[in-house]
């Protein structure tokens, strides 16, 4: 009998995770993970961290070294394009002719950046998704250059505060009226702000870039209510959209991202999907939801892998996210949409580095959690949120109950 192969199209947080839990879960047969980059996978948050600051290097960022999958018996293949797939012949076929068969296939196919569709012809004008896209402007990086990022989500303001940090002039460009305003509330919206004022940036809210104008390279952006901006190099953070088009073209059920059932399987047999590609059901919220994290990216593949080799596990992991900007750590928890109330723990314009704690409720019900440097809060809100504990707002403020003690 013919060994059986799973077969994973894409090789970062997701595909790197599955590929391994596949060996833990007992399957015994190939498994050809498939990677368009021509590197070993490597962690993506760093990229706009500490690879494009110089902390680390990229081997230092690495998700695992080469021999972890000689030794899981994973074949990679780095550097190969998937140009489709064959549903009825369990097929892969490759940009360079090969076909490959599967009998199980994952896809992790992950994101890709939104561009703006001006200024195209321009130099000097980067996005941050992959370990080229951050050394390329890491080599732009020299005190005193003005820099303008257009985006002020996660990836446009931690790219900032790496720029601010090595004595950049930084101007941020945000369409939204304040920055973050899809993930979080006005009152860390302020925070942040006033974070990133202090360290010189620039942070304007409420415009609409028009044009990038330049010769050959990018020398200025123009807003539609006339402002313009110069810049030696422009930074483009305004969102990712999920790989779908295999999916599509293989006939896999879409809907903003590949539909998966709470098993990681898509609409098609013997097909599973994990990560930032998917659109999966949550059993916490009730709804459909895509996920743009590491945590559901690694989740996520384990619970596929663990299907995939037989078992019926439901991914129900609650969301979380962190992100790092000059000495501060946010990190949180769950997902806010909806929230009727908002408890602030602590001072939230942090005057003394304390921390301060963000709990978002829905009917009482605790819903999700933004948490500056208090790390205590954030891993009670973990549990508070998968529970969906009701609490008074008295609790969550009083500063004498330990986070430990929240619910009764």
């Amino acid at each position: 009998m013919p060994e059986e192969n799973c077969i994973i199209v894409g090789a970062s947080h997701a595909g790197t995770t599955l590929a391994l839990q596949l060996r833990r879960e007992g399957w015994n047969g190939k498994i050809q993970l498939i990677s368009a980059e021509r590197e070993l996978p490597y962690h993506r948050p760093p990229l706009s961290k500490d690879l494009l600051s110089g902390a680390k290097t990229l081997d230092e960022i690495r998700l695992r070294p080469a021999q972890v999958f000689e030794d899981n018996d994973i074949a990679l293949l780095l550097g190969t394009q998937v140009e489709n797939i064959d549903t009825a012949s369990y097929r892969v076929r490759l940009a360079d002719g090969r076909e490959l068969k599967y009998d199980k296939l994952a896809l992790c196919t992950g994101a890709a950046v939104r561009k703006l569709p001006l200024g195209q012809s321009l130099d000097r004008i980067f996005t941050i998704r992959s370990h080229e896209d951050s050394l390329a402007l890491a080599r732009h990086i020299e005190a005193g250059k003005q820099a303008v990022v257009i985006g002020a989500g996660y990836i446009g303001l931690e790219t900032a505060a790496v720029l601010a940090s090595k004595g950049l002039r930084l101007t941020v460009l945000e369409m939204a009226e304040r920055v973050l305003q899809r993930v979080t509330s006005a009152t860390m919206s302020a925070y942040m702000t006033q974070l990133h004022s202090q360290h010189g940036v620039n942070i304007v809210t409420a415009t609409t870039v028009v044009d990038i104008q330049g010769d050959s390279a990018v020398e200025k952006i123009v807003c539609a209510d006339g402002r313009e901006f110069e810049a030696d190099f422009l930074i483009v953070g305004i969102g990712v959209d999920p790989e779908t088009e295999l999916a599509k073209a293989a006939g896999l059920e879409t809907d903003g991202g590949i539909v998966v059932d709470e098993f990681a399987r898509s609409s098609c047999a013997d097909i599973y999907a994990a990560g930032d590609c998917t659109v999966h059901p949550s059993l916490i919220y009730d709804r459909r939801i895509r996920l743009e994290s590491v945590q559901n990216a690694n989740d996520q593949g384990r619970v596929a892998a663990a299907n995939i080799c037989g078992k019926q596990i439901p991914y129900d992991a609650v969301p979380w996210f962190w992100s790092d900007q000059y000495d501060i750590k946010l990190q949180m928890v769950g997902l806010n949409a909806g929230y009727d109330e908002v408890i602030c723990r602590g001072d939230s314009s942090n005057p003394g580095g304390a921390g301060f704690a963000l709990f978002y409720l829905k009917d009482s019900v605790l819903i999700a959690a933004d948490c500056v440097s208090r790390p205590k809060e954030f891993v009670v809100a973990k549990q508070l949120v998968k529970n969906r504990v009701r609490l008074a707002s008295s609790v969550l403020q009083d500063e004498a109950i330990e986070p430990v003690n929240f619910a009764p």
